[in-house]
């Protein structure tokens, strides 16, 4: 169990931890001189002969150092607050207060302290004090137990509610990936750097390689302590110190604030949304976008609050929120994190982290608010998933709910209504009603693009997806259209997607023209005219004439100058005649023989070379016998 003490400065916290454990806590030389905790201390004992370690950490009270206070509460098991009998009630005991309850810590003990001073009837009175303090939080009814840590009146009480405690504390989640958060790092003579800290999740073995800090340097643990003491592994809700090794680490790398975690789960981190509680004692509402510290673990980061659910929040209310970050942090969901003000002199709120990993648009959509309600309110991935999918077009990505539950994919039980979809950036979750919904709208589109393009196969890939207007990146709708090609409700003639059955056709508009164009085509032989010399509108024309190409009705030799399928392939029929006879192909010789120009007889041949009939050396060529066209059978 680990053990943090909380309350006003001058309440006697350090010295009720030296009453119970026999250790002094503040080591520091400022500390002694001054008569006051200034930074976190750190004490470790039996509560009766044969028990396990208890750690302690001993916080700071006065306010300038609420900061150090932060830094040691998270991750404890049962916060201690300490309330001195001639004094009551004081500022920072009802700021901690707040604190601890924000931070989610299950259970508390009030000791009531200095009780050799006063008489009983002021002890009585700051009884009454703290029981109405505590009255509307989730600690109304904690034991209090007046004491003094001079003469040792009422110590033993306590160290027997500490015992029963101990009994009752939940064990952390040791299955998840290791988590520790440092609060200390320091360099021992013959071992190396030595950090320390409470882990919040899963274990932690020597040998083992965990990510540093926010640039995620590989570390090895050469050696760990578990609640002092010496030991070859640790797990969550343990104090543990490690002695860490890797190429080129150096202390100055190492702060108060930086994390040790498992491979897997490093992901830095700038945007964060939180079910956030502005303290009801504020005295104004906290408006969007205003400036903040937050304190997550032991880091403490300037930042910005996105309100998504209005434009103020009122002193006691709740809001879903985004937390935009001036650094990179971790986090998983459910990490207690606490708001102060811009000049770090009052906190302001707190609340838990529902998703690390907030997006940058559509914040405040329905969809996203009813994803972040459904993580506000369920306690599993299990039980979340399925609103998570639903509410989602583009399908999860399985890596990022790992890092976000800390739960390996392998510990999952999936939905039945769940679809593993496998795409060239990764896998991604949808539900099988929403994918199946997905290829039913591509469907739906492609028929209309058919309605609204008669002539044309229809399109390739990236203009279906431009045409659908799909929020899909590009991997994940090139499966979608795998999965409708594999089930044959779509087909591929080369590039072009069309529903199966579907032929291009001319409209009955273009139809009319072109049977005012096929005689003229028809007549000119191997001599076409030009679309300007067709004698209707040029521009209609040679719209017709590109929609006939793209059917392999027509050839564009050049641009404005197209040959019928037929006479094309009469063409190509006298070349073949031609490198049979007298090879190679020279333009002299093709140009006699079908009674043209040089440049039209050249610009014939260079379309020949760029459909792959031919392929010219110098002023010369020869027949590519792979190409269809130059095949026996072929007219």
């Amino acid at each position: 169990m680990i053990v943090g003490t909380a309350g006003h400065i001058d309440h006697g916290k350090t010295a009720l931890l030296q009453a119970l454990t026999g250790q002094a806590g503040d080591r520091r030389r400022e500390e002694r001189e001054r008569g006051m905790t200034i930074d976190l201390g750190y004490l470790y004992a039996a509560l009766e002969p044969g028990a396990a370690l208890t750690g302690f950490i001993d916080v700071p009270g006065h306010e300038r150092f609420t900061h150090n206070m932060l830094a040691g509460a998270q991750g404890i098991d049962l916060v201690l607050l300490v309330v001195a009998a001639d004094d009551g009630v004081m500022p920072q005991t009802r700021e901690h207060l707040a604190i601890v309850e924000l931070l989610g810590i299950p259970r508390a003990l009030i000791a009531i302290t200095k009780c050799d001073r006063v008489d009983p009837a002021r002890v009585q009175a700051v009884d009454e004090q703290i029981e109405a303090l505590l009255v509307p939080g989730p600690y109304a009814g904690a034991p209090r137990i007046a004491l003094s840590s001079v003469t040792g009146a009422g110590v033993e009480t306590l160290r027997q509610a500490l015992l029963q405690a101990q009994h009752e504390v939940l064990q952390r989640n040791t299955h998840g990936g290791f988590r520790l958060a440092i609060d200390r790092a320091f360099s021992v003579a013959g071992a190396g750097i030595v950090v320390t800290g409470t882990a919040l999740s899963g274990q932690v073995a020597v040998g083992d390689t965990l990510m540093l800090g926010p640039q995620g340097k590989p570390v090895r643990v050469r050696g760990l302590h578990a609640q002092n003491q010496a030991a070859a592994s640790a797990c969550a809700g343990q104090r543990v110190a490690l002695n860490l090794s890797a190429e080129r680490l150096a202390l100055e790398q190492i702060r108060r604030g930086h994390w040790l975690l498992a491979e897997w789960l490093y992901a830095p981190t700038q945007r964060l949304d939180i079910e956030l509680r502005l303290l009801a004692g504020e005295d104004r509402p906290l408006e969007h976008f205003q400036s903040v510290h937050v304190h997550l673990a032991t880091h403490d980061v300037m930042g910005r609050v996105a309100l998504l659910e209005g434009t103020s929040l009122v002193p006691g209310g709740q809001m879903l929120a985004q937390l935009l970050l001036n650094a990179p942090v971790q986090a998983v969901r459910g990490d207690p994190l606490i708001l102060r003000d811009q000049s770090a002199q009052r906190t302001l709120g707190g609340g838990p982290v529902l998703d690390p990993f907030a997006p940058n648009r559509h914040r405040r959509s329905p969809e996203r608010l009813a994803q972040l309600q459904a993580l506000a309110s369920s306690q599993s991935l299990e039980q979340v998933l399925p609103v998570l999918l639903a509410n989602s077009d583009t399908g999860l990505d399985p890596q990022r709910l790992e890092r976000q539950f800390n739960r390996p994919r392998d510990s999952w039980t999936l939905p039945g209504d769940v679809r593993l979809v496998d795409t060239r950036q990764g896998s991604l979750l949808f539900s099988a009603t929403r994918w199946e919904a997905l290829k039913i709208s591509v469907l739906e589109h492609l028929a209309r693009f058919h309605r609204l393009e008669p002539d044309q196969m229809g399109p390739d890939r990236d203009r279906l997806r431009r045409f659908t207007g799909t929020v899909l990146n590009r991997p994940t709708f090139i499966s979608l259209l795998e999965a409708l090609l594999a089930s044959g409700e779509m087909v591929a003639s080369g590039p072009w997607l069309h529903l199966p059955g579907h032929q291009a056709r001319l409209s009955e508009e273009d139809e009319a023209l072109w049977q005012q164009l096929q005689p003229v085509f028809e007549q000119a032989g191997y001599d076409p005219p030009w679309v300007r010399d067709l004698g209707h509108d040029p521009v209609a024309v040679r719209l017709l004439l590109r929609k006939m190409a793209r059917l392999g009705m027509l050839h564009q030799v050049v641009p404005d100058l197209f040959y019928t399928d037929a006479m094309l392939r009469r063409l190509a029929a006298m070349l073949v005649q031609l490198a049979a006879e007298n090879p190679p192909i020279q333009v002299t010789a093709f140009r006699d023989k079908v009674g043209l120009g040089r440049k039209r007889s050249i610009q014939i041949l260079e379309y020949f070379d760029r459909i792959g009939l031919t392929r010219r050396f110098g002023d010369k060529r020869h027949l590519r016998l792979d190409n269809a066209l130059a095949q026996p059978n072929e007219p």
